[in-house]
């Protein structure tokens, strides 16, 4: 453990760029330094958070008031107006007040069904129900069904999906939300290059009880208050002046680690994301988000309130995501929204720092299928991830953020590296 140097004479931080050997002890140092630091601005915590508070509520007000006016709260943009640049001004700022998005004909209906055609040719040619040993990991494990993640990565429906100028264009778009160089010209992203970001698939069959999964965030876990990187990016709400939050910088946010876990992602994504490969109504188990980017700030402050005890926060532990629940979070829940109704091909994002679950579903009525496509720009982190990616395709290996099953080593009809173009190739790194 050292100090971190800190502007403006307030007192240092702790910093672990490793998990702490004893988590009880850090928790408790690096509360009572996140209380020092706001004090030393003239602000109780007390103050801090009602600032936070009010502006959360705020957002809440709006999205409920939406509701009942029976507009609909999730953004809804078709690609033609992202690709053609005539989105309109009032959309634009919807989707930056609410840091979510589907994307309506992101890919021809007839090319995604396509797609998950291809992708049960490919699992069923292989074998994979005969040798499938069960969920690799304890949170997706919890869905109930048999299985519903499936831990492939390298087929071609997936390969083509990420390495489309289609997909680069909305990604691009999706980027640009973001502050991506800071008034120094230090350049934290490059928002016209995504790094390919291997993920898995969900094939959801008709008739299925899933139980769902929790509400949680994916940025990190304890390493968002302890690590240098993630308390410079989050410097306004640990030195009094969170008013001045912006949830859409990425300044430090590219650089740092992460602690490692099951559930970790090693790369900065600027919105996470899923193209629908079948139609889901809304209520059929789906996607849910409370949508408001700045949530962070309120997730952050929250355990240094008197009511939580010093060796907690808030249920956060290491190697598992960031739990939000009804003990701490409640009033949170007000805002959680269900995607609207999506058709194969359309896509759905939200922004990397917001709350976000899946609902249960009983007698599921249609399929509910989805590849998992991040926003994952060009960045210090990305690249260095980039090049266990690059291992990983080309082994046919399970990639370094998963649990290490392996099925696709020996599998036929795998993606090859022939098969790439050239967005492929800048996303892998291969120049």
């Amino acid at each position: 453990m050292t100090l971190a140097a800190e502007p403006h004479r307030a007192p240092a931080l702790p910093h672990w760029q490793q998990t702490p050997p004893d988590l009880t002890a850090a928790i408790r140092e690096i509360k009572a330094a996140l209380r020092a630091r706001i004090e030393a601005s003239g602000r109780t915590v007390e103050e801090v958070f009602a600032s936070v508070e009010q502006r959360i509520e705020a957002r809440i007000a709006e999205i409920e008031a939406d509701r009942e006016r029976g507009e609909e709260v999730w953004p809804v943009l078709d690609y033609d107006a992202i690709a053609g640049g005539t989105v309109a001004m009032a959309d634009l700022v919807k989707l930056k007040k609410r840091g979510c998005l589907v994307v309506r004909g992101h890919f021809p209906r007839k090319q995604a069904l396509a797609w998950d055609a291809d992708i049960v040719d490919y699992v069923e040619r292989n074998r994979f129900f005969e040798t499938y040993t069960g969920p690799g990991d304890d949170f997706f494990g919890s869905v109930g069904s048999k299985p519903e993640i499936y831990p492939v990565y390298w087929s071609r429906a997936q390969m083509q999906a990420r390495q489309s100028e289609r997909m680069a264009t909305v990604q691009s778009f999706l980027n640009s939300f973001w502050k991506h160089t800071s008034d120094d010209g230090t350049q934290w992203f490059d928002p016209d290059r995504d790094a390919l970001y291997p993920d898995r698939i969900r094939r959801r069959p008709p008739g299925t009880d899933s139980a769902g999964l929790g509400t949680h965030c994916d940025s990190g876990t304890l390493d968002l208050w302890m690590t240098r990187e993630y308390q410079k990016a989050f410097r306004h709400l640990f030195d009094g002046t969170v008013e001045q939050y912006d949830p859409w910088d990425a300044a430090h946010r590219t650089t740092g680690p992460q602690y490692p876990g099951s559930t970790m992602c090693s790369a900065f994504r600027t919105f996470q994301g899923w193209t629908a490969l079948s139609d889901m109504d809304a209520d059929q188990g789906v996607l849910h988000t409370v949508p408001i980017p700045e949530i962070m700030a309120y997730l952050l402050l929250r355990p240094l309130l008197p009511d939580v005890p010093e060796d907690s926060m808030c249920g956060v532990r290491t190697n598992q995501v960031f739990p939000v629940t009804r003990r701490w979070h409640e009033v949170l829940y007000r805002a959680l929204t269900p995607i609207p109704d999506v058709r194969a091909g359309d896509s759905v994002w939200w922004h990397c720092d917001m709350i976000h679950s899946v609902a249960p579903v009983e007698n599921q009525k249609g399929w509910g299928n989805v590849m998992y496509i991040p926003a994952a720009p060009w960045c210090p982190r990305n690249e260095k991830y980039a090049a266990s990616v690059r291992e990983a395709f080309l082994t046919g290996s399970s990639p370094a953020d998963f649990p290490e099953e392996h099925y696709e080593r020996s599998w036929e009809g795998r993606f090859t590296v022939d098969q790439l173009n050239d967005i492929g190739r800048r996303g892998l790194g291969l120049g």
